[in-house]
């Protein structure tokens, strides 16, 4: 169907510390527990009320798995988008089930972390500082890495909480981008 767009945004924090599980290649998936909150005041009592929303997150991209497994845990605020996908599978009984999910794979999931709670390696902000070899944090947008979500120092990269990149940014970024862009 043409002018269809299947995107999912979420903010919430994490119910429980990632599951890591492996397929029998050794290719790492990530399963998350998000909880979205909306308050509000009740008209007629005035009271405060909440209501919380569940999400089911599956990643199958490796880096941004990578970083789930190293970084995220209960509680962790984070910035997920995606697409949904609906399982069907059948249950002990028999009965058909279905199970809706959002889906991060490819180039097509994001994941970025909002907050410092995971501590080592977590500057202000809740972004991972890292000076290493060349692996990099990337692989989660469509983006490439460009739009301000990461950018480079003389020490090493910095990536906006495991967003942005191929997979492999280096501290040499800007001068990868060389004069070869058409604009």
């Amino acid at each position: 169907m043409a002018g269809s767009v299947n995107k999912v945004i979420l903010v919430g924090n994490l119910g429980r510390d990632p599951e890591i599980r492996r397929t029998q290649d050794g290719k790492p998936i990530a399963n998350l527990r998000i909880a979205t909150s909306e308050t509000w005041r009740d008209r007629n009592s005035g009271e405060r009320r909440e209501r919380t929303e569940w999400h089911s997150v599956v990643i199958f991209n490796e880096n941004l798995c990578r970083i789930a497994e190293q970084y995220l845990r209960k509680g962790s605020k984070v910035f997920v988008e995606g697409a949904l996908q609906t399982r069907k599978w059948q249950g002990q009984d028999g009965q058909d089930r279905y199970s809706t999910e959002v889906v991060l794979q490819g180039f097509n999931g994001n994941l970025t972390m909002l907050d410092g709670r995971a501590g080592g390696g977590m500057s202000e902000g809740g972004q991972v500082d890292y000076a290493g070899d060349n692996s990099g944090f990337g692989g989660g947008s469509s983006g490439g890495g460009y739009g301000g979500e990461s950018n480079s120092r003389s020490s090493g990269s910095r990536s906006g909480g495991s967003s942005g990149g191929g997979g492999n940014s280096s501290p040499s970024f800007d001068r990868q981008l060389d004069d070869e862009i058409p604009f």
